[in-house]
């Protein structure tokens, strides 16, 4: 199993800004997962629960967590994968995670979300998927560099 993320090459992010965005596409996918068990507060903290596949405990967490970080040439190129995504009957939100940056250090916003807030797309994370499925879609990107 490998989990992939494909960045926008074309925004030219400083090293720090592209490692932030990548662990949050990684990351996305946990935080899908996670539900509150308990509403109410205990000792100040709130009870999650995780709710994994049993492949992807043993094969992913239990294992390497591999990553391949993709580049693509710009937004058309990125939003090129959600298409190849949604063919092999992934959905976003549960298998895919659009990030999107809020503007607020080095990059311009290119679109605004319904809070009135500057976005700009910088990354999409999948979920960790079996290397075949993985391949069919970073097949089409090359190594980011």
């Amino acid at each position: 199993m490998r989990q992939i993320i494909i960045v926008r090459k074309d925004l030219k992010m400083s090293s720090g800004k592209l490692s932030a965005q990548v662990a949050h596409a990684s990351m996305a996918f946990f935080t899908h997962m996670l539900k509150i068990a308990d509403k109410a507060k205990w000792n100040q903290k709130y009870r999650m629960i995780l709710n994994l596949d049993e492949d992807l405990y043993d094969e992913w967490i239990c294992g390497i967590f591999t990553k391949t970080i993709c580049e693509a040439k710009n937004t058309y190129q990125l939003l090129k994968c959600v298409k190849i995504a949604e063919d092999l009957g992934l959905q976003e939100g549960v298998d895919f995670f659009l990030i999107k940056d809020a503007c607020l250090t080095e990059l311009k916003p290119e679109e605004t979300d319904e809070k009135g807030q500057g976005r700009v797309l910088t990354c999409i994370g999948f979920r960790p998927l079996p290397d075949e499925i993985a391949h069919k879609i970073s097949k089409k990107y090359q190594l980011y560099r």
